[in-house]
């Protein structure tokens, strides 16, 4: 199983996820690194035989992964009742980035298509610059207003409207790239 071609997917969700005051302390690839070493240790006692399968495996280890960071940041505050919500939120990421892709489709073929698909756009992602990548993600996936990315981003709203577009106009030369290869 080839593991490490869900780092950016992975990334990506991490990103998602982590709250922005902590991406100070931690950093979301040591994060995603953590869990492709514990996968790699791990593939052995994976019992799945598709990319979905293999994308669920691997959010669980990112999810417990993360749980275990930020706990240890933030002793005094733990609540197991944030860790259960952080696997749903993951998988909520995860469905988000897909959904993205497509409308609901039904048969496996389909879904493997758009699990590759994620996962492509998981690494179109990776290759923006923060900036624009952030801006997307706050724009797209976390539905912020403008003005809600600007205060996020320390920037104005004109700065952000350039960054979701020069963004998107990256994202689709990327992904254009891809599906002609």
């Amino acid at each position: 199983m080839d593991i490490e071609r869900f780092r950016s997917y992975l990334l990506f969700i991490a990103r998602m996820k982590l709250d922005r005051k902590l991406c100070t302390k931690l950093d979301a690839s040591d994060v995603v690194q953590q869990t492709l070493l514990e996968a790699h240790q791990a593939v052995e006692s994976f019992r799945g035989n598709d990319t979905a399968a293999q994308a669920a495996w691997l959010r669980q280890i990112l999810a417990r992964n993360l749980a275990n960071a930020v706990r240890d940041l933030t002793r005094g505050k733990r609540d197991v009742r944030r860790e259960r919500a952080l696997q749903t939120e993951l998988d909520a990421s995860a469905s988000q980035l897909e959904g993205w892709l497509a409308a609901e489709q039904s048969s496996p073929s389909q879904k493997m298509e758009r699990h590759d698909r994620a996962l492509q756009l998981a690494d179109a992602l990776a290759e923006l610059p923060d900036t624009q990548r952030d801006a997307l993600l706050l724009r797209h996936f976390q539905g912020l207003s403008l003005a809600e990315i600007a205060a996020q981003l320390d920037c104005t709203i004109a700065a952000v409207t350039g960054l979701l577009h020069r963004g998107l106009k990256n994202l689709r030369k990327s992904l254009s790239q891809w599906n002609e290869s």
